[in-house]
């Protein structure tokens, strides 16, 4: 694999930031990558594991003379973050994200751009609970969806560079708008970690079952959903304050599903029941056979062993 980008900075080290500079260095993508971390252990660990080059405790000075920018924190803080780096991003710079809202990445990241630098917003739909920069692996992006949202006025050679690069790391690409694809990733996945984070607490509260007995006693659907909940806090805080509209919506279409389906059990529906199910079911196999998960144990969600 040809260098494709000589200097790329990666602002965020953590899951996604970690496995970026993995695939990077296994395929040979940068010739150098620089880092940005606010925390001194974290920005020690990524030199440690040799996941960057050099690494900064400030991110106008990791991006100084970058090709590729990514920005890998929670959405958050990209719009202090593009405030700082605005003046340090060289001309002819690419600059794109990893977050899984668009809308308010544009919104808050743009104002602070200077002219011939070109923002291409990006989400790579691929994760796990793990975070930190010792939880990345090379191997997290293959056969996983990256969505690009190019702006109107995209180049189209930095989005042709960008949708390379992407792909050199194993993903596929698709290009929507900033609104589609928030609407889309709020009931794909925005939803179900909100409803999994509250059916585990819900679980904790309830007075007649203590804490101990929740966790002894968890089959395999509330294993899974506390799985979703271990999910990094403050990425999430982040994720539902910046796609409130979209979550809402497809929080009230899934309130009314819900409602219909606690009526069938009310009444004894079991032709309803049995409907949705089987439903159900077909989109799951669905989903294996389109290669976006797998029936091995686990999921086979656990990074391969050599990582």
């Amino acid at each position: 694999m040809t260098v494709l980008f000589e200097r790329v900075a990666l602002i965020g080290i953590g899951l996604i930031g970690s496995s970026l500079a993995h695939v990077m260095r296994s395929k040979g993508l940068a010739g150098e990558i620089t880092g940005y971390a606010k925390s001194e252990a974290t920005r020690a660990k990524s030199v440690e594991l040799g996941l960057v080059d050099r690494v900064f405790d400030s991110a106008a000075d990791a991006v100084r003379d970058a090709d590729l920018v990514i920005l890998c924190s929670p959405v958050g803080t990209y719009g202090a973050l593009a405030q700082e780096i605005g003046p340090a991003l060289k001309p002819g710079a690419l600059l794109t994200d990893v977050g899984s809202v668009k809308g308010a990445v544009v919104r808050d990241v743009l104002p602070h751009l200077p002219p011939g630098v070109n923002f291409i917003p990006g989400h790579p739909i691929a994760g796990t609970e793990q975070s930190g920069p010792e939880s990345g692996f090379a191997e997290l992006f293959i056969n996983r969806w990256c969505i690009l949202t190019p702006l109107p006025d995209s180049d189209a050679k930095a989005v042709e560079a960008l949708t390379g690069f992407w792909r050199a790391c194993g993903s596929n690409v698709e290009n929507m708008t900033p609104e589609h694809h928030d609407l889309v990733l709020a009931i794909t996945s925005h939803l179900p970690h909100l409803i999994a984070y509250n059916i585990v607490l819900t679980a904790a509260d309830l007075e007649e079952v203590t804490s101990s007995e929740v966790i002894k006693y968890s089959a395999g659907g509330f294993r899974d959903f506390t799985r979703i909940a271990a999910s990094d806090p403050t990425m999430w805080r982040d994720v539902f304050l910046n796609n409130r509209e979209a979550v809402l919506e497809m929080l009230g279409r899934f309130s009314e599903d819900l409602s219909a389906l606690q009526r069938a059990i009310r009444w004894g529906d079991g032709e309803t029941l049995f409907d949705v199910f089987t439903r159900s079911r077909q989109i799951r196999r669905s989903i294996i056979a389109a290669g976006q998960d797998t029936a091995a144990p686990d999921f086979g969600r656990n990074p391969p062993k050599a990582q």
